[in-house]
């Protein structure tokens, strides 16, 4: 006999595992991508996933956790069916991010970053971020993420910032980058420019304040206007109405009085005025909002700067005697209170009125946005967004779920010119030089650093301002594979096939890194957006640092492993659906993962000590017909498994990246239902049926019959590991190679995704009907309370056909259902319990001697009387128009149900009641 593997420990140690496989997958370069085996003659089908690279300070969180996940489980998948998978990963400099860690730094030793210099200061960034940055992709290696590390790429490194400059100059020779004088967004606490999708909206309970601005040449009368920033009245130029509004159409033309500085300025009609907002009538303010600097164009009116950089309120550009004494140098905040006081003390303040708006926000302090004038540089988006819209339309590219594809389209029909100067130190700063001559070159754009002008060959100046961080993140694609150059990997891996983030970077970043790939290339850089859920806890929050409701997946790691983390998160994954965990209780969250870790060990370490360590033949060595029925029936839920699993997962690319034609929409990349699928096959086919129904098989030492059930169930168990190993890559790969058939040096992770063949389809119809018998044996012993331990009488009438099936199988029912058990075909009579099974084949199980005959009969015809007297209860109620008439439709459709499930029951009963005679 056999020995039985003694190698595997009773308990999964899941940190000792885990250490052993991660750094012999990475020496052994299992992870690494290869562009010659993916171009050259019958090379594989590259497949292509770049990750969303974090910031260089970022440290591990939920939402890491699940992005990464997501991406591991596809790639693995891509890898083991064959495809050159190639997983890019990398870091973001993360410019204002990186910045105000460092600054904070400063702060605490009582330094800013002036106090340093440019220079010096960018130098002690870099230094931060060689110490500290890159920490999370260390990180995401204690999760299994099998990225090819060879080709770990950080936005600005020398070859990165090289695309970076390569994209400005040729946007700004396209035409498309200029230099622009308008209101941006601006961050007081950053100091710095913010686009339209850094500055987020908040709901707010703010208030909308009514001012009354007197007409210049009759001061008792005036115009009412409303406004939710009166601080900003100070730079008003004009008040705006509605041409069309009669209220107003004799004062246009006039002029009125700012009530604190006494300038005087004109009523203006303008469309963009709604009559139904306020009083009608609103303050135009051009250098501190968007909407009134539009309207100041339009009628060439002044725009005077009265909040500065800081939020402080003082007479800047143009703003000369506009600010009292009394309210220079106020935070804006400060301002808008004394102002308010102020306009009252004068009678200017008519009334307040609580108003619930959006208020703009920095993405990374919080800090409310301030509207400003001010000079930068811009990206005309159209042209770049009609291109990003085509592929989308034309089937090319597709977001998954696809609700947001009408998003995606909103945005990009509605998009604005994109403001990429950031007046930071920590950066790509902007490659343009100015001739402080100021000669005819007196703007250079270039792709290399410029000493000396063109022109005159004079001294030159650099532009102070950085571009925005996502100028070199919406590059990732390509600018990762090498271009500009046309690299062996550019030509092999792009375009790209998948990209797995969060529905909170559409904008940021998935639209934008769509337009460059379309403008730069010509081809988008994936044909999918997978946009799974967000991680919040039970309140259904989402997680973060500042609520207190987080959880650390390293702490999850070191207390259930990673293959729990990984199954947890990817088995509560449906397609765009949240993650719900508890930050409370981890032990509770992550059970779903550590409970299926500790089974798939058991169920594998009892398998593996029946198969043993002797070598099994290959499935395609097995005479056909030396197969028992549980053999074919096992291999065949095998196919059926692998066809779901694949089903789930979907195509891994389109046939044509034209159309999708050969898809249906919205099918593939539902990874619950591939964990489901997989988990299904081992635990509740291979485990509970198979391993269960061949136990005397393995136990006859020496025969044929033995070798087949080895064989077999060696193979249905590798079948289930390399299914089940994309989700929990590190328990498969230390259960595989304990597989007595697994080759010496090989991996799973490196080993063929398995093919669903089809020849034993139809053939486990035999073993069906045996798993039908005994869960029909189990129901009748659990409805007459029949001890676990004791042995009951079953007899299956079959017809000639059913016999023939049956009969073999009469040892096998009998063993998992504990019963003694004959097949015939005539019904034995006399008290019993009779259920009907699938091919008239009818199981008799014997109540005499097993139960109380009398005890139970006397149980039964209580149990009769009381339900019928309910049901009658209940029917009279329900047959009175009165109650049906009065009572809420869904109370009656209940009590309908109530009905219908206790005649159904009082069925039963009556039966089983008959079943035992008079």
């Amino acid at each position: 006999m056999t020995a039985p593997d003694s190698s595997l420990p009773p308990i999964y140690d899941a940190a000792a595992t885990e250490a052993a496989w991660y750094p012999r997958w990475t020496e052994h370069g299992v992870f690494t991508a290869d562009p010659a085996r993916a171009t050259g003659p019958g090379g594989r089908e590259p497949f292509v996933i770049v990750i969303p690279p974090p910031n260089v300070t970022a440290v591990l969180h939920m939402g890491h956790g699940l992005n990464n996940t997501v991406q591991d489980v596809l790639i693995r998948w891509r890898r083991m069916a064959g495809d050159e998978a190639l997983w890019v990963p990398g870091t973001d400099h993360a410019g204002i991010a990186t910045q105000n860690v460092v600054e904070k730094q400063l702060a605490a030793e009582g330094k800013s970053r002036f106090d340093l210099g440019r220079e010096p200061f960018v130098q002690r960034v870099a230094e931060f971020v060689d110490k500290t940055g890159g920490e999370i992709l260390n990180q995401l290696k204690s999760i299994g993420a099998s990225a090819d590390w060879t080709r770990t790429a950080y936005t600005f490194s020398p070859e990165l910032s090289r695309a970076v400059r390569e994209t400005f100059v040729r946007l700004y020779e396209d035409g498309l980058v200029y230099r622009g004088h308008r209101v941006i967004h601006w961050c007081p606490r950053c100091g710095t420019s913010l686009s339209d999708e850094e500055a987020e909206f908040t709901d707010t309970n703010g208030k909308l304040y009514h001012l009354r601005y007197p007409l210049a040449d009759d001061p008792s009368q005036g115009i009412t206007v409303a406004t939710t920033r009166p601080e900003t009245m100070l730079g008003d130029v004009a008040v705006a109405v509605n041409p069309d509004d009669e209220r107003y159409q004799a004062m246009i033309g006039k002029e009125v009085i700012l009530p604190l500085n006494g300038v005087r300025i004109p009523i203006v009609g303008d469309s963009y005025t709604d009559p139904t907002f306020g009083s009608g009538a609103v303050k135009i303010t051009p250098a501190h909002d968007a909407n009134d600097f539009e309207v100041a164009k339009r009628h060439s009116l002044a725009m005077p700067v009265v909040i500065d950089a800081e939020g402080i309120v003082r007479e800047a550009d143009g703003a000369a005697g506009r600010v009292p004494a009394s309210l220079a140098g106020l935070d804006r905040f400060e301002a808008r209170k004394a102002i308010v006081n102020l306009l009252d003390e004068a009678g200017a303040l008519v009334k307040v009125e609580h108003h619930a708006h959006s208020v703009r926000h920095c993405y990374r302090c919080d800090t409310v946005v301030e509207p400003r004038l001010s000079d930068q540089w811009f990206v005309k988006m159209q042209p770049l967004a009609d291109k990003a819209l085509a592929v989308l339309r034309s089937g090319e590219l597709r977001i998954l779920p696809d609700r947001w594809e009408a998003v995606y389209v909103n945005w990009l029909e509605g998009i604005r010119d994109w403001n990429i100067s950031r007046q930071i130190w920590w950066g790509h700063r902007v490659p343009v030089w100015y001739c402080t001559a100021s000669c005819g070159h007196a703007q250079i754009v270039s792709r290399t650093d410029v000493t000396a002008c063109p022109g005159c060959g004079g001294t030159v100046r650099q532009d102070n301002d950085v571009l925005d961080t996502w100028f070199s993140s919406w590059l990732w694609p390509f600018s990762t594979l090498g271009w500009p150059d046309k690299t062996p990997d550019l030509k092999a891996f792009y375009p790209g096939d998948l990209l797995v983030t969060a529905p909170e970077i559409l904008f940021f970043w998935v639209a934008r890194m769509v337009m460059s790939g379309c403008w730069f290339l010509d081809k988008a850089p994936f044909h999918t957006v997978y946009l799974h859920g967000t991680v919040r806890d039970m309140q259904h929050r989402k997680m973060s640092k500042s609520l207190g409701n987080g959880i650390d997946p390293l702490d999850v790691v070191k207390l259930y492993g990673a293959d729990a983390l990984r199954w947890t998160m990817v088995a509560g994954l449906g397609l765009g659906v949240d993650v719900m965990l508890d930050p409370t209780d981890l032990e509770k969250s992550f059970a779903p993962g550590r409970n299926f870790c500790t089974k798939l060990w058991n169920i594998g370490r009892f398998l593996l000590s029946r198969v043993g360590t002797d070598p099994v033949a290959p499935l395609s060595q097995l005479d056909r017909d030396q197969l028992a029925p549980a053999d074919r029936w096992i291999l065949e839920r095998l196919d059926q498994a692998i066809a779901d699993c694949d089903a789930a997962l979907g195509p891994a690319r389109p046939s044509t990246l034209a159309h999708w034609s050969d898809l249906e929409r919205g099918r593939g990349l539902r990874l619950s239902e591939y964990a489901e699928a997989a988990r299904r096959f081992v635990w509740n086919e291979l485990a509970d049926w198979y391993l269960e129904s061949i136990k005397p098989r393995l136990a006859a030492d020496g025969t044929a019959d033995r070798e087949v059930a080895r064989a077999v169930l060696a193979h249905a168990f590798d079948g289930a590991l390399r299914l089940l190993h994309p989700v929990v890559p590190f328990i498969t790969e230390e259960l595989w190679q304990k597989l007595p058939q697994t080759p010496p040096g090989a991996f799973l992770a490196q080993a063929a995704w398995p093919v669903a063949g089809g020849e034993y389809a139809g053939g486990g119809a035999a073993f069906d009907l045996v798993r039908e018998s005994v869960q029909a044996i189990r129901q009748v012993r659990a409805e007459y309370n029949v001890s676990p331990g004791a042995w009951v009488d079953a007899v299956l009438v079959a017809t000639n056909d059913a016999e023939a099936l049956l009969g073999p199988q009469a040892d096998t029912v009998g063993a998992l259902a504990r019963a003694k058990v004959r097949v015939g075909a005539v019904n034995p009579g006399g008290a019993a319990a009779q259920v009907l099974l699938s091919g008239g084949v009818e199981l008799v199980v014997p109540l005499a001697g097993m139960i109380d005959l009398d005890k139970e009969k006397q149980r039964l015809d209580t149990e009769i009387v009381q339900l019928d007297k309910q049901l009658t209860a209940l029917q009279g109620r329900l047959s009175n128009d009165g109650f049906v008439a009065k009572a809420p439709a869904a109370v009656v459709e209940t009590e309908r149900a109530k009905a219908a499930d206790w005649s159904s029951r009082l069925a039963q009963l009556r039966d089983k009641r008959a079943a035992l005679g008079a």
